[in-house]
């Protein structure tokens, strides 16, 4: 190996290492929110996103918020979702991710094995879990106030009158949250890496 080639692979080989390290630190601290519905990898959204607050404001349910954290000495307002108050209703035509001019959201392609092409995957937004203490019908009443709620199908059903979430088929919308009539929820959201 001659000296250039091995300069040449000791930056590329530096650099990678760079990247990684900033990528997990970046993926690290972003545990605690949930980016809107389509967000690509932390670090590419972060790079991409111009801070414009379109997908806020295209919103119809007003859940998508200016998030302040801290980029290395810089305090920027990246968006994240507030899915503790309201749930993301996901929307047909996904007003926010068609208002991201900077593609940080970004509708994937269709699935050409699919026999109906029509449809896209739908997004992995957050984690949901029934607290069978504060469910209703765990401790008798019947309820299912938050079944009606569920777009995806077969995500949320009652089984022995109680409700069942396949973390299969769930996406972590929050909607079920929404609807639910107990105080406090019985339907907990958490981030995907938490």
């Amino acid at each position: 190996m001659d000296r250039r080639a091995f300069f040449k692979r000791s930056v590329k080989t530096a650099t990678e290492t760079t990247i990684k390290h900033v990528d997990e630190s970046v993926n690290n601290r972003a545990r605690r929110w949930i980016r809107p519905p389509y967000a690509i990898s932390e670090l590419q959204f972060l790079m991409s996103c111009t801070r414009c607050t379109d997908c806020a404001d295209a919103c119809p349910q007003k859940i998508i918020f200016p998030l302040s954290a801290k980029l290395g000495a810089q305090v920027v307002n990246t968006p994240a979702m507030d899915l503790l108050n309201k749930g993301c209703h996901l929307c047909d035509d996904w007003p926010c991710v068609n208002a991201c001019e900077a593609n940080a959201l970004e509708l994937p392609g269709l699935d050409e094995d699919e026999p109906n092409n029509d449809s896209i995957k739908w997004p992995k937004l957050a984690i949901a879990k029934i607290n069978q203490q504060e469910c209703l019908p765990f401790s008798g009443p019947e309820c299912g106030a938050c079944i009606a709620s569920c777009k995806i199908p077969n995500a949320l059903l009652l089984k022995d009158n109680k409700p069942v979430i396949d973390p299969e088929l769930c996406v972590g919308c929050g909607l079920c949250r929404e609807f639910c009539i107990t105080e406090p929820r019985a339907i907990e959201i958490s981030t995907i890496s938490a």
